[in-house]
């Protein structure tokens, strides 16, 4: 029995009536009688009321109804029947009895399967619930970012479960709120239990306790869908309980541990695969009577990167559109585009799918930002939107340029403004930050990993990008410079530190290139290209440069020092890259363009005749070069001192120029007192230092003394292990010089056993086709070649010069000396005329491309003769090397190693023309 009180009135100051504040009971004083109601009847929740209410017969009669009629409500329903008087309104209520429902039941609307659904491994493992000791189970989190099919891999298996009869009771809930996840199940109790549906926290808690195992009644085989849980906290207290007869399945893009305790298994779902994706993509198509080819969807898939929402968006657009996958390509590279641009109208998507690819994100990176340190997680992912999103050294983000970035940008509120007062952000801070992007699924965080850290898709990249203004974008994209440059070691130690670096600078390069040019150009954009040259990637370095020799110019004219910087950085690679003479001639025209614009003392006219010299000498000409390094370094005391770096640099390239030119005693003497200044200038661990010890040590073994080279170059090897670590650059080369060193001082089989060694750590720090990989290749066939092994040293070098080809071209100086060595190595083998052959077959190659006076064009005619006398043409070869002499005298002098040689070589070749003239 429910009463309602009906008040009293009582006259007011102007004669009418006012609510008394209490009621009171009223008799069966009968005034009005109203008989024989008829009845009422409710339906489906409604509520059926039959009575009567007469007129008022005046102020002291209360009215009443009596003798009503029946009330009747079918199931859900409520009915009413009563009386009504004046002053109280007494009713009568009782809910319709329900019925649970019978088994198997559904609850909730599992979400249509989309069309052309994939079977992936994920699937597997979900259906094989089982943990590494073989026990079942019950409860597994689909964790993953948004859009990589959690929902559909969810449906699937429930739809499985229910289709097969493996579940007598199936309850799916749309999770995304804590009020979401109590009236799914407080649906569930309705459904399955007949609850009270006026209570739906009562019956949400009856439902979960019917789900707990009970003795001796009849089991539930069940199975609980939380599909989308936003927040681990929304289901605190609502996980289904334990049992063995029922299964809980939770999707989520988060990855606390919260969600994954308790015997539950967490199951990440990543992208397709390339071929799930092209299969996806194909037969979307198909359904719509499109066709393309295997590879052009194979391509629109990787620039998608093989997130399934983004497929199946972009094939909606494609279909809509009339596009074909080449065109759709064109659109997603136009960086002005939006992605939303590029995605299906919200009403159009497929799938039944509610929100485009990104909106999906954005919701995410709202939760993120709420997430402690309130408010960083925003800017955070938009400067790791910039990078590469393949993987960004944790380092880049603690940095200042960083840290004050998230300190100006910090937006602890959903309204996204500035924080008055924000403190100071630390990297302990940002740090947070990242774990809060990674723990809503919107990068990945894994500092184990310290180089590749940090992981984004490309298209929450993109996504991320579209957000910012323009000038948020510029500021954004100068900031994620200064973080790469402060982040990039002056000695790149860490070759795979300087790998990440690069391609992130690449990165942000492709993302933000004319930012970087506003209002200068940033030093990360030569810091790469310096980068790319000292790990060898020559070929990679003179385009890089290249490209900024033609930007700079665009945006600050062809004569400004920005742009001289990238001509002359330009033709250093372009040495690097096999062509000295063609660097020389660069040079001497920068020269010029220099000198006119700056003048004659200028720093970079001072550098740009020290790579003039230096590339000189490289083409061919060591005596000239040595030359030229004299006026140079005459100009640099002048100018900048003795003891300046540049200054001391001048004096290396001299004393190793002079060497070249056959001075070799002049040279070790002139690098010992280059040595002592310095150590006293630079101290003994600066790179310079250590780069000197190394030409002295070089210089006292051409000078003959191979053992105190080897001596020299073994202590050396121990300090810049100390200094450099055992995988720089300059490590392995003092490595390759000593052991070559110790082939020279007569150990020929030692060297190939310590060039077997070399050539390991060559492959695993700088890769297989790194120019000094490929050095250390031809350096152990050379000395199992002088070990005895010269039928096994051609194939190595038949090898190798195959590699030269394909990664250094074939008119690089190395290739050309490879195939000289095939040749060489042929008439160690016993083939001497075979020798001769290939060598006359490689001179004109190398006149073309180092000219007739070059070292190793000389080299080459040296080989010549004497491959031609051991097939048996002494006095062929007699000739010829007279004909060398001349030139040796004329190009190196007459005190080069190298004439000497070819003196000896003459008499010996003609003394035994004439024997041979003498026996016949």
């Amino acid at each position: 029995m429910v009463r309602w009180r009906w008040p009293k009135r009582h006259p007011g100051p102007d004669g009418d009536s006012n609510v008394a504040p209490e009621a009171t009971d009223a008799k069966h004083e009968p005034s009005v009688t109203a008989a024989d109601t008829g009845d009422a009847t409710a339906r489906g929740g409604a509520t059926a009321v039959s009575g009567y209410t007469g007129p008022d017969r005046g102020p002291a009669g209360p009215a009443y109804v009596s003798r009503t009629g029946a009330a009747s409500a079918s199931e859900g329903g409520l009915a009413v029947s009563g009386y009504l008087a004046i002053d109280r309104l007494t009713l009568v209520q009782q809910a319709a009895p329900r019925t649970p429902a019978a088994w198997p039941h559904q609850v909730g609307v599992l979400p249509p399967r989309a069309l052309s659904f994939q079977h992936r491994a994920e699937v597997d493992q979900l259906r094989a619930a089982v943990d590494g000791g073989g026990t079942a189970v019950l409860t597994q989190v689909l964790t993953g970012a948004g859009g990589v099919g959690k929902t559909q891999l969810a449906a699937d298996y429930a739809r499985t479960a229910l289709d097969s009869g493996e579940v007598d009771v199936l309850v799916w809930i749309s999770a995304s709120s804590r009020s979401a996840i109590t009236a799914g199940y407080a649906q569930a109790g309705v459904e399955v239990l007949a609850a009270d549906p006026r209570d739906p926290e009562q019956a949400a808690r009856a439902f979960l306790a019917f789900l707990e195992p009970k003795a001796g009644q009849k089991p539930c085989r069940w199975l609980v869908v939380l599909d989308d849980v936003a927040d681990p906290a929304d289901i605190r207290g609502w996980w289904p309980p334990a049992s063995r007869h029922g299964r809980a399945l939770v999707t989520t893009r988060r990855r606390e541990a919260a969600l994954t305790g308790a015997g539950r298994r967490r199951v990440t779902v990543g992208l397709f695969t390339p071929q799930e994706a092209v299969a996806y993509f194909t037969a979307v198509l198909a359904a719509h009577d499109r066709h393309e080819p295997t590879d052009h969807i194979d391509s629109l898939a990787a620039d998608l990167g093989y997130l399934p929402l983004a497929l199946a968006q972009a094939a909606a657009y494609i279909i809509d559109a009339d596009l074909i996958c080449v065109s759709y390509r064109e659109l997603l590279a136009d960086r002005i585009r939006k992605l939303a641009d590029l995605l299906p109208e919200p009403g159009a998507l497929p799938d039944d799918q509610t929100a485009t690819v990104a909106a999906t994100w954005a919701l995410s990176t709202e939760h993120a930002n709420k997430i402690r340190p309130v408010g960083l997680a925003r800017p955070m992912l938009h400067l790791a939107a910039l990078l590469d999103p393949n993987g960004i050294p944790a380092t880049v983000f603690t940095m200042q340029p960083a840290l004050a970035y998230l300190t100006e940008h910090r937006t602890p509120t959903s309204t996204g403004g500035t924080h008055p007062s924000a403190p100071v952000v630390s990297a302990e801070d940002a740090v947070l930050a990242l774990r809060a992007l990674h723990r809503l699924s919107l990068i990945d965080y894994s500092p184990t990993i310290p180089h590749q850290a940090v992981r984004v898709h490309q298209l929450i990249q993109r996504a991320t990008r579209d957000t910012l203004t323009a000038d948020q974008h510029d500021q954004l994209a100068c900031t994620a410079a200064d973080a790469l440059t402060a982040a990039w070691p002056t000695i790149e130690r860490d070759t795979a530190l300087a790998r990440a670096l690069r391609a992130n600078a690449t990165a942000l390069t492709r993302a933000a290139e004319d930012a970087l040019y506003r209002p200068a150009a940033h030093r990360v954009l030569f810091r790469t290209g310096h980068s790319l040259g000292q790990a060898g990637h020559v070929t990679a370095a003179t385009a890089h440069f290249h490209r900024l020799t033609e930007v700079t110019a665009r945006h600050f004219g062809p004569n400004h020092p920005y742009s001289l910087a990238a001509r002359n950085n330009l033709a250093w690679s372009r040495g690097e890259a096999g062509d000295a003479a063609g660097a020389a001639a660069a040079c001497e025209e920068l020269l010029t363009d220099v000198v006119r614009v700056l003048g004659s003392d200028h720093p970079d006219t001072l550098n740009t005749r020290h790579n003039s010299a230096y590339w000189r000498g490289e083409a061919g000409d060591a005596t000239g070069a040595a030359a030229a390094f004299e006026d140079l370094l005459a100009d640099r005391i002048r100018v900048l001192g003795p003891d300046h770096p540049d200054t001391l640099n001048a004096r290396h390239n001299r004393a190793y120029w002079r060497g070249e030119a056959g001075d070799a005693a002049g040279a070790a003497e002139a690098f010992a007192g280059l040595l002592a200044d310095r150590m006293r200038v630079q101290g003994p661990d600066h790179p310079a230092t250590l780069a000197a010890r190394s030409s002295l040590a070089r210089s006292r073994g051409q000078a003959g003394d191979a053992a105190g080279a080897a001596a020299a170059f073994e202590d050396l090897l121990a300090d810049r292990i100390r200094v450099l670590g055992p995988d720089h650059p300059d490590t392995l080369n003092a490595r390759h010089n000593l052991v070559g060193c110790r082939g020279e001082a007569g150990d020929a089989a030692g060297a190939a056993a310590a060039f077997e060694d070399l050539l390991a750590d060559r492959i695993r720090v700088l890769g297989p086709d790194h120019p000094d990989t490929l050095n250390a290749r031809h350096d152990l066939a050379r000395w199992r070649r002088a070990a005895g092994g010269a039928p096994g040293a051609v194939a190595a070098f038949e090898e190798l010069l195959a590699d030269r080809i394909r990664v250094q071209g074939l008119e690089h100086p190395h290739t050309l000396k490879t195939r000289h060595d095939v040749a060489y190595s042929r008439g160690v083998a016993g083939d001497a005329a075979g020798a001769a052959a290939a060598l006359e077959e490689l001179l004109p190659d190398e006149v073309r491309v180092l000219g007739p006076d070059h070292p190793d064009t000389l080299s080459t005619r040296h080989n010549i003769a004497y491959w031609r006398g051991e097939a048996g043409d002494a006095a062929g070869a007699a000739e010829a090397f007279a004909g060398l002499l001349a030139d040796r005298m004329r190009v190196q002098g007459p005190d080069h190693p190298a004439t000497l040689t070819a003196r000896h070589e003459l008499a010996r070749w003609r003394s035994k023309a004439n024997v041979d003239e003498s026996t016949d």
